[in-house]
Parts: C-alpha cells; sequence; structure tokens
C-alpha cells in the first residue's frame, strides 16, 4: 500500500450509509472524477463528484458554495480530500451524498486511482435502509434524533429541541428533493407573500407564500386554503422556523418564484411549522447580485438581485391594468454602480408608497425581473425585498466608490438604447479603418467596439420624430386632428406628441469616416437641447437651430458602438448603432496611450 493509501478511510463510506457501522469523523478520500452536471436555466453551474475510500466509491453533488473547489482548480482528479460536511441521501435506491464543505490535502498530492473499488449496493433491505442523517463535524445541521442510532464524532453534535423534544433530521435546504423523506429543515422566513384568492373548479380559494433561506440555499413554500388560514399569522418575516415533512416537494414554478432553487414546497394537513428559540444561527438574507453593467447579457424576464446607489427617487404615480382594469401604486427609481451605467427600477403597491430611502443610499434588491421593453428596466416582484444600506461587503464597497468618485461620474443609461453595450466591452476601442477592415458586424451575432471620433456632419432631415407620451412605448404617433395624436401600439389618442431624436451622423478619426445611427439619449448629449425644443424652433424657423448644428459639429467623444447585419430589400449592410457618447477623457486618454506605448518592446 502507498503511503498515500495509508491515509484514506477505508470503508468509511460504506459506514455513512449504515448507521449500526463506527462511523469515521472527517473521512479522507480520493477523488476519481469530477464532471458538471446538465447545465439548466438560470440555474448556477453543479459538479457531480466520485469519491472513493479504496473499497467502495459513490457518487456525490457538490453544494453551490462548495463549487469554488473546482472553480478553483483545487479539486481534482485524483487528489485527496477531507468530508467535512455532508448530507447522505438515497435516491431512487442509489446512494449518494450531497458535499456541503470540505478540504483538499494538497500535502497528499495526487495519484492515479488506488485499488480497484466497488460500487455500494444500490439497494438496501427494507429493514436495513437508513434514515438520511445529516454528518457535520460541527455540528450546524444538526444530529439524529435521539432514538437513532449513535454516530461517532470528535465532537458532541448539539440536538435543537422543537417544544422541548428533538427534531427529527436536521436537512439542509439544497437537499430537499421529491426523494427526501422525514426531514426537517430550520429555515427563515425571507419574505410573506399577501393571501390571495383564485377561482377553481371547486370554487374560490386563498393562498400565500413564503421564502425560506438556511446556510446551503432558498425554497419557497405555498399554503392553500385551510393551510393558508392556519399558517399566514404564524409565519413572520425575519423569524426563524422549524418545518417538518409531511410536505409536498415538486418541481418550482420559475415565473412566480426568484429562488434559486429547482424545487418548492407545499404545506400539507398534517406539516409540522414551529417557532425555532435560537434565532441567530441562520442566516438573514443571500444575494446573488448581477451588476448594472453586465444587465445586457442578462436575458429578458430573468429574476435577479441588484444592488446599488439610489441616485434618484420619483415620486408615487398610479397606472390602471388594462386586463384586470384595477389601479397600481408605482414608483421609479434609477440606480447606479461602479460599471458607469444607471437602470430604471419600478417598485410597486404598500412598498412605492412606503418607501423612505434617500439618494444616495446603497439599496440591495432581491427578486427583480429583467425587461427589454424601451431599453433594460427593472421591476421589483411581488415577492421580492428591498434593504437599504445593508450590512454587507458590496454595499461598503459601493458607498466607499460612490463617495470618493461617484458622486461627479457621467452615467451611461440602460434606458432606451443607451443599454445595449456591455460593460465589459465598452472599452475595447477600435479605429474606424480596424472596424471595416475586421468587417465588425458581418457575422450572425452583433460586434461591440468603442470608437474615439469627431462628429463632421450630422443630417438634417427627419432628425426626429413624434413619439407617443404612455411611459416606456415611445412608438411613432400619427396626428389626426389638431391636438390628437394617434398612438396604434397603445390604442390611445394623446393632446400632443414627444419628439425624440433618430439622428443620422458622420464621424471621423484620423483612419477614415463612418456613418453612425443614433437615437434619442445620445442625440441629446451631442445636440445639448432635447429634441422637442429643437422642433419648435424649426417650425418657428428660428436661426438659433444652425447654431446648435454648428455647435455639435467638430466635437470629439467616446462613442460606445454596436455593429450587425442590417437586411435593406435584397441587399445586406452593416449598421452602426450608438449605444452610448460620453466626452473624451483626456487623463483617461493620456493613461490608455501610455499603455499601448509601453506593450512595444524597443
Amino acid at each position: 500500500m502507498t503511503s498515500q493509501a495509508s491515509h484514506v478511510s477505508v470503508g468509511a463510506l460504506s459506514a455513512i450509509f449504515d448507521g449500526t457501522k463506527p462511523q469515521i469523523p472527517e473521512p479522507i478520500v480520493q477523488c476519481v472524477q469530477v464532471k458538471p452536471l446538465p447545465p439548466q436555466a438560470n440555474n448556477q453551474e453543479r459538479y457531480r463528484v466520485v469519491f472513493s475510500d479504496i473499497s467502495n466509491y459513490v457518487q456525490t453533488m457538490l453544494a453551490i458554495q462548495a463549487n469554488h473547489f473546482v472553480t478553483d482548480g483545487l479539486l481534482r482528479k485524483g487528489c485527496f480530500v477531507r468530508l467535512k460536511q455532508f448530507q447522505a441521501n438515497s435516491v431512487k435506491g442509489k446512494k449518494i451524498l450531497i458535499i456541503l464543505d470540505l478540504e483538499v490535502l494538497k500535502e497528499l498530492g495526487e495519484a492515479e486511482k488506488i485499488g480497484d473499488p466497488k460500487p455500494l449496493e444500490n439497494k438496501l433491505e427494507e429493514d436495513e435502509k437508513p434514515q438520511p442523517t445529516t454528518i457535520s463535524s460541527n455540528g450546524f445541521y444538526g444530529a439524529k434524533a435521539q432514538n437513532a442510532p449513535s454516530r461517532a464524532s470528535s465532537r458532541p453534535q448539539h440536538v435543537r429541541p422543537i417544544q422541548g423534544s428533538a427534531p427529527a433530521t436536521i436537512y439542509p435546504i439544497e437537499a430537499i428533493s421529491p426523494y427526501a423523506h422525514k426531514w426537517t429543515i430550520k429555515a427563515r422566513c425571507t419574505s410573506k407573500s399577501p393571501i390571495k384568492t383564485f377561482h377553481g373548479r371547486n370554487g374560490e380559494g386563498s393562498l400565500f407564500s413564503v421564502n425560506l433561506l438556511d446556510d446551503s440555499g432558498e425554497i419557497r413554500a405555498t399554503g392553500f386554503n385551510e393551510q393558508c388560514s392556519a399558517l399566514y399569522e404564524l409565519f413572520q418575516e425575519g423569524d426563524v422556523y422549524y418545518i417538518s415533512s409531511p410536505c409536498r416537494v415538486q418541481i418550482a414554478k420559475k415565473q412566480f418564484t426568484n429562488l434559486n432553487n429547482d424545487y418548492e414546497l407545499t404545506f400539507e394537513r398534517d406539516t409540522v411549522v414551529e417557532k425555532a428559540e435560537e434565532q441567530n444561527d441562520v442566516p438573514q438574507m443571500r444575494f446573488n447580485f448581477t451588476t448594472i453593467g453586465d444587465l445586457q447579457t442578462v436575458e429578458k424576464d430573468t429574476t435577479i438581485d441588484v444592488i446599488g446607489v439610489l441616485k434618484d427617487v420619483g415620486e408615487t404615480t398610479q397606472i390602471v391594468s388594462k386586463t384586470t382594469k384595477k389601479p397600481y401604486d408605482k414608483r421609479e427609481l434609477t440606480l447606479v454602480d461602479n460599471t458607469g451605467f444607471s437602470v430604471r427600477l419600478t417598485i410597486w403597491g404598500n412598498t412605492a408608497m412606503n418607501f423612505g430611502a434617500t439618494p444616495e443610499s446603497v439599496v440591495a434588491f432581491k427578486g427583480v425581473k429583467v425587461s427589454d421593453f424601451g431599453g433594460k428596466s427593472l421591476s421589483l416582484l411581488s415577492s421580492g425585498s428591498v434593504t437599504v444600506d445593508p450590512d454587507i461587503e458590496e454595499a461598503h464597497r459601493l458607498k466607499g466608490w460612490y463617495d470618493a468618485q461617484g458622486r461627479d461620474e457621467n452615467f451611461v443609461s440602460h434606458a432606451s438604447s443607451a443599454g445595449t453595450m456591455s460593460a465589459t466591452r465598452r472599452d475595447q476601442f477600435k479605429t474606424i479603418a480596424q472596424v471595416r477592415e475586421e468587417q465588425l458586424g458581418m457575422s450572425e451575432e452583433p460586434a461591440y467596439f468603442t470608437l474615439r471620433a469627431t462628429v463632421v456632419y450630422i443630417k438634417q432631415d427627419n432628425m426626429c420624430y413624434p413619439a407617443c407620451l404612455s411611459e416606456g412605448c415611445n412608438k411613432k404617433v400619427t396626428e389626426l386632428d389638431p391636438g390628437q395624436w394617434r398612438c396604434e401600439r397603445c390604442d390611445k389618442t394623446h393632446p400632443r406628441a414627444e419628439y425624440r431624436y433618430i439622428m443620422l451622423i458622420n464621424v471621423s478619426d484620423h483612419t477614415g469616416q463612418l456613418y453612425l445611427n443614433c437615437f434619442d439619449d445620445v442625440g441629446r448629449l451631442l445636440m445639448g437641447t432635447n429634441a422637442d425644443q429643437l422642433m419648435e424652433l424649426q417650425q418657428n424657423e428660428d436661426k438659433a437651430i444652425s447654431d446648435i448644428i454648428q455647435n455639435a459639429n467638430c466635437r470629439t467623444w467616446n462613442f460606445g458602438c454596436r455593429a450587425k447585419i442590417d437586411h435593406f430589400g435584397d441587399q445586406q449592410r452593416i449598421r452602426y448603432q450608438v449605444s452610448y457618447a460620453k466626452p473624451v477623457s483626456y487623463s483617461e486618454e493620456a493613461s490608455r496611450l501610455a499603455d499601448i506605448i509601453d506593450s512595444y518592446n524597443i
């Protein structure tokens, strides 16, 4: 036997699934395979790992919080690890471990598979079938009930009582599946919905939902009718509860939840829910933030978490739903972060009415829906939550950035077309010659680049168009009669139109010229006035319009551009769309040129 093999805990895997055998605390095993699980939409990547104790091997799944061992390159085929925290389970008769925490033993190095391990028996005799049990070196998830077989441990495990009696095995939320039975979770209620009524085949009904959180993950739980009446007042946001099966586990309906879990719970008649005495050992909130600059890479209708500095707080307004005809209160917020982008976020109902955060506060939103209507924007879901100035690292970092430099920064709006540039791509400078030589935009996917160029010509014909006044519409309206502008999309007639820019400009650098298309946000910046004022000057034949156009010419900007093939009749052409324009920062430009000079080996 090699020196490495002498460290392996032979027989430990079999003992984990058999409560009658002596347990080996924190067993050492060899990793013989690492593979990613098939990806699923909107979920984080998961990994399957096969571990061997020389005698047997078993398939395991890494918990999300342990993914970094793979992504950081520590957990590799052939290495040796100490299993510190894991969940034993049986799925369709197959034994599987969910690994919550481990330690890669670098001092043992790596080796080819040691010995000829056999798979653990797939089936157990009915009288031998063990109950799933949490094994934890620090007792975080608790221990088996007092009448369960004892397990050896290097340190005592803690049994958390429910009204004086020990609960069933404390399961991590991440381990819950339709194949798990007789479990108890200890979780914090992070969100509780209002009671909703519905009409079904058997008459009217009621329901409510809660979001539940523990250290391993989150899950949504719903109570219908009798369970709604019995449990609604018991659940309070922020409190911690023991929840014990029977409780139905089913595939999550992603359209109703913002949580990263493939399953959700439905409370049943015999589901036990009791408030826990110890409230401080479960985390308060879990976020998975998307930066504002990265919103352009996020698909429409995706649910995300976002954090930013509150740049602007709009007044509360009311709209009437086209489908239900009910009024809804709403409030528009503007968020910014250190990617240099801003985004509009809408909050609704009581959240909008009671919103009290002041501009320049750091606000974290959990459960916002991404929309691409009129550009990227966000909307807080009814199951979402708002946390002002949270005591988390991301918030402190944003506050420090904003106080140091963010307050004076010019932000790129995600509204209209201004956000079509990914923040990670906006600094890829190209010359006009490079854009043409590299044939940017000729492929199926759009190409993004940044161009420093000077405006040399502005086409004055059709510089702007009359747009709908409805918020977020921006479609062209038709004047039926004086004071009657018709929008076919909204099916409304407005007393006036709001003009918006749709400009074609020609820009030049030292390598050539290029025509660019600009929409309203960019047009306002280039012209120094909005399209309504420009049209008023034009209709009054005011000579000031010539001064505005003259002042807009011969100015140099950094243009964020998107190149994409455009079909015009039977011809194809590349259309260059300006996503944003920013004044040239001479200090940044000097640094960029210095970096280019330094890249040459002279």
